[in-house]
């Protein structure tokens, strides 16, 4: 379970390192329901790997920093080696 939960958030740093996004954006991105992407956003904000910001009724998401974005890169490029 707690390798298919880093898949997921993973996949969501990736789309985020993209641009900043909704939920519901970022759900259909990453192919998961609204929910699960909020469940898995919950830890990635308290790890604080990502920040928010609240525009209207809807919350918009981002990579923290520079520094998320180094770190994404490098367990990206890992995993592009040993796979």
């Amino acid at each position: 379970m707690a390798s298919l939960s880093f898949s997921h958030r993973l996949q969501i740093l990736s789309a985020l390192a993209q641009q900043e996004l909704c939920v519901c954006d970022l759900a259909a991105v990453v192919k998961m329901g609204e929910s699960a992407v909020s469940h898995q956003l919950r830890g990635l904000r308290s790890q604080r790997l990502v920040k928010y910001r609240r525009q209207g009724r809807n919350v918009y998401y981002s990579l923290a920093d520079n520094h998320t974005m180094t770190l994404y890169q490098e367990v990206a490029q890992h995993l592009d080696e040993i796979n």
